[in-house]
C-alpha cells in the first residue's frame, strides 16, 4: 500500500476558509442548510454525508484545540474558560442538530443503496439515535466540566526531594533507584501528598457518578454500566464476558506476575516487597537512562521508528516539524498522556509527560501507535469512517510498543541495558492484566451500585484491589494509601468504561508481536492495512485482516500466557 506521512488539511468545498466554530449562532444556519437539503439520489446522499463531514471535522478540531491547550496549562483559566464555552455554550447546541442528521441519515430511502463500507458508520448512527435524550443534554455538559476538573486538581500535586520540586512523574524516577530509604521516602511523600487530595476527589467522584447514573436512567438503563456498553458500541462482548476475563486474569495471569515478583525480591536481596521495591535497581546497577528531555526523546523515537518502517518516523517528523509533540512533565500540565487526533489538519498532538525514564519510552511506542492511526484513516473520504473502535485503537499502540522492541538499540546501545529493557517490557505486558481487571471490575461495581456511600467504596475497593494484587508484595501498614490507589487511575473520572480495551488488546498485542516473529514485513504489512481501514469494517473484521482474532476467552489467556512466559 502507498504511504505518504505528508498529510495536508483537507480540503473545504462545504465550509467558507475563513469559518471557525467561535459560537453556536454560526453553525445554525449550516445545520439547517444540512437538514432542509432534499436528496434525489444515493449520489446526492453522499455529497451530503461529505458536506456534513466537512462540518463535523472543523467542529471536532476546534473542540480538541481547547482540550489540548487547556490541558498543556491547568492554571491558565482563560484556556479553561474557552474549553468550558465549547463544553457548555456550543456543544449542547450541536447535539439535537447531531441527532437530527444521524435520523436524516437513517430515514433516507438510498441509506440502504450505500457501499458495505457504510454499514458500520449506519450501524453507529442507529445506535446513537436509540441512545438519544434531549434531557440528558445539559447533563452531559455539566459532566464534561466536572471531568476536567480531575486533571486541575491532579496537575497541582508535587512533592519536595532533596530541596528541589518535583511532578509525581518526575518523583518516580526516585523509584528505580538502589537506595532502599530514599525510595520509601519518595513513595510515601508521594502517597501522603495525594491524601490531601482524598476529599476533594471523592467529592467530585460522588458528583459525577450522580449525574452518569441520571443520564443512564433518562436513557430508559436500570445503570450507568449497561447505557455506556451500548454507547461504546460494544457490539462484540458483554459485562458477562468482562467478568470472565477477570477470572482468568485471576486465574492464569497473577500467578506469574507473582513469579516475576518474586524473581525481583530475589534480585534484590530482599526478605520482603514493599511497593516502593517493585521498581528499583540492584544496588550493582543503574537505572535505566533512555533519554534526556523531550527533544531526545523525539529524535531518538524518529530513529526507532524509521528502522521499523519508514512512514512510521517520517510521521513523528511531521509532528515535531508542527509542533504537534508536548512530552515533557511540568507542574500544572495535566497528568497522563494521549494523542489527539486533529479530524481537519490530519496531523495528530501527542502529549505525555516524560520524565527520562523507560516507562517514558513505552509511552511513546504507545502513543505514537495512535498516531500513525491517525495519519493512516485521514485520507478516508468521511469523518464517520475515522472513528475506529477503541479495541482497534489501542491494538494499534500496543502492537507499536513490542513491535519496535527489536531497535531499541537507540535508547539502549549498551547490550545489557537493551536485555533488561526487553525483559522489563514483557513483563509489564504481563504484569498489567491485574490492574486492568481491578480497575475494570471496580467500574462495574461502582455503576450497578450507585447509592454507595464513601465507606461501601472504600471497602469494595479494598476486597477487588486485594483480589488481584499479588500475594508476595508486602503491603502491611499501608492501608491509608492503598484504600485511595484508584483516585490515581484518570480514566475512571474522564473516560468511564473505558479501560477493559488495554486487557483485550494486550493480549491481541501479544498475538500480533508473535506472528511478526515469523515474518515480520507481512506483519507489519497487514498491521497498516487493518489500521487504514478506519471503521469501514466492522471490529472482528479489523483484527482477521491484522492477522489475529478477536478472542479474550480464558483460553486465549492461558495461551498467551504461556507463551510470554516461555518468552522471559
Amino acid at each position: 500500500m502507498q504511504l505518504n506521512a505528508d498529510i495536508q488539511k483537507l480540503e473545504r468545498t462545504y465550509l467558507s476558509q475563513q469559518f471557525s466554530v467561535s459560537s453556536k449562532e454560526e453553525l445554525e444556519p449550516l445545520f439547517r442548510e444540512l437538514l432542509d437539503r432534499s436528496l434525489h439520489s444515493v449520489t446526492d446522499l453522499k455529497k451530503w454525508l461529505s458536506d456534513s463531514s466537512e462540518l463535523q471535522s472543523a467542529i471536532s478540531e476546534n473542540a480538541c484545540w481547547r482540550q489540548i491547550k487547556m490541558t498543556r496549562d491547568t492554571e491558565n483559566k482563560d484556556l479553561e474558560k474557552d474549553f468550558q464555552d465549547f463544553v457548555l455554550n456550543i456543544e449542547p447546541h450541536i447535539k439535537p442538530h447531531a441527532q437530527a442528521l444521524n435520523q436524516k441519515l437513517v430515514d433516507s430511502e438510498f441509506a440502504n443503496d450505500l457501499d458495505e463500507k457504510y454499514q458500520v458508520m449506519l450501524r453507529a448512527a442507529k445506535n446513537s439515535i436509540e441512545l438519544y435524550r434531549e434531557e440528558n443534554i445539559p447533563l452531559e455538559a455539566e459532566i464534561s466540566v466536572l471531568a476536567q476538573k480531575y486533571g486541575a486538581i491532579t496537575g497541582k500535586i508535587s512533592v519536595e526531594i532533596e530541596g528541589q520540586e518535583y511532578t509525581p512523574q518526575q518523583a518516580r524516577k526516585f523509584l528505580q533507584q538502589s537506595d532502599r530509604s530514599k525510595r520509601e521516602m519518595v513513595y510515601r511523600k508521594l502517597s501522603e501528598r495525594r491524601l490531601e487530595d482524598q476529599e476533594i476527589l471523592d467529592d467530585l467522584f460522588d458528583k459525577l457518578i450522580a449525574k452518569r447514573h441520571q443520564v443512564a436512567l433518562n436513557a430508559g438503563f436500570e445503570n450507568y454500566r449497561d447505557y455506556m456498553f451500548k454507547r461504546l458500541g460494544r457490539f462484540d462482548y458483554g459485562p458477562d464476558d468482562c467478568y470472565a476475563f477477570h477470572e482468568s486474569v485471576r486465574e492464569f495471569i497473577l500467578p506469574l506476575v507473582e513469579k516475576i515478583y518474586e524473581k525481583k525480591k530475589n534480585k534484590l536481596s530482599l526478605d520482603n516487597l514493599k511497593p516502593w521495591d517493585l521498581d528499583a535497581t540492584p544496588e550493582a546497577e543503574e537505572p535505566l537512562k533512555p533519554f534526556n528531555g523531550g527533544k531526545e526523546l523525539s529524535d531518538k523515537s524518529i530513529a526507532v521508528f524509521d528502522k521499523l518502517n519508514p512512514f512510521f518516523g517520517n510521521c513523528i517528523r511531521k509532528m515535531q516539524s508542527m509542533k504537534h509533540l508536548d512530552l515533557d512533565s511540568r507542574k500544572g500540565k495535566a497528568p497522563g498522556g494521549y494523542n489527539c487526533p486533529l479530524a481537519e489538519s490530519g496531523v495528530p498532538f501527542i502529549f505525555m509527560n516524560a520524565a527520562g525514564t523507560a516507562d517514558d519510552v513505552i509511552t511513546m511506542m504507545h502513543e505514537g501507535g495512535h498516531a500513525f492511526h491517525s495519519f493512516l484513516c485521514h485520507d478516508l473520504s468521511i469523518e464517520g469512517f475515522k472513528e475506529y473502535p477503541m479495541e482497534m485503537a489501542e491494538l494499534a499502540s500496543m502492537s507499536m510498543e513490542l513491535f519496535t522492541m527489536d531497535h531499541w538499540d537507540i535508547f539502549y546501545p549498551n547490550k545489557t541495558d537493551l536485555k533488561r529493557a526487553k525483559e522489563e517490557q514483557l513483563e509489564r505486558s504481563l504484569s498489567i492484566f491485574p490492574w486492568v481487571a481491578t480497575i475494570d471490575k471496580f467500574q462495574h461495581w461502582i455503576y450497578t451500585n450507585p447509592k454507595h456511600s464513601r465507606e461501601e467504596r472504600t471497602e469494595e475497593w479494598m476486597k477487588i484491589l486485594n483480589e488481584f494484587y499479588p500475594s508476595n508484595i508486602d503491603v502491611s501498614g499501608l492501608d491509608d494509601f492503598r484504600a485511595i490507589q484508584w483516585q490515581k487511575q484518570l480514566h475512571l473520572y474522564e473516560v468511564p468504561f473505558y479501560y477493559i480495551e488495554y486487557g483485550i488488546c494486550q493480549l491481541g498485542a501479544l498475538g500480533m508481536w508473535k506472528e511478526y516473529q515469523k515474518n515480520k514485513t507481512e506483519t507489519i504489512e497487514k498491521y497498516l492495512e487493518a489500521l487504514s481501514f478506519g471503521s469501514t469494517k466492522n471490529l472482528k473484521e479489523l483484527w482477521n485482516t491484522a492477522g489475529i482474532a478477536f478472542d479474550f476467552s480464558a483460553k486465549s489467556i492461558e495461551e498467551v500466557a504461556t507463551f510470554v512466559n516461555s518468552k522471559l
